[in-house]
């Protein structure tokens, strides 16, 4: 079983966090080839942190885990944080498959993105 982890950091704005679930919510409702789980898990403030949304994600049957970088820019928590979190995920968790995509603001589709929304003003 396949399951998405969309990562963020986490808010102490509880409105932020739920965005972050929702947007997990309507992944969920795509039916994205390929994925049974969805989930969303938090670098640091929020609930659950990556390392239980990986967790629960085994607990469920998962057998491979694609976390996505809901991150615009590689900062630190992209390029030293999120791989030491997926190191004690490994270790723990050793015939686990884990994925890391690129973090959302390195797509190609950005630009795609920000123009559309220039467009819209």
């Amino acid at each position: 079983m396949k399951a998405l982890l969309l990562i963020a950091h986490g808010s102490r704005r509880e409105q932020s966090n739920q965005e972050v679930f929702t947007l997990v919510e309507q992944l969920k409702a795509t039916h994205l080839a390929g994925y049974e789980l969805y989930q969303a898990g938090f670098l640091e403030i929020a609930q659950p942190s990556i390392l239980d949304a990986i967790e629960s994600s085994v607990n469920e049957g998962a057998s491979s885990v694609v976390l996505l970088p809901y991150f615009l820019n590689s900062g630190n928590h992209v390029v030293q944080d999120i791989p030491n979190i997926i190191n004690q995920a490994k270790l723990k968790h050793p015939n686990l498959a884990i994925h890391v995509t690129e973090h959302v603001g390195a797509s190609d589709l950005m630009l795609d993105l920000i123009v559309g929304l220039a467009k819209k003003s």
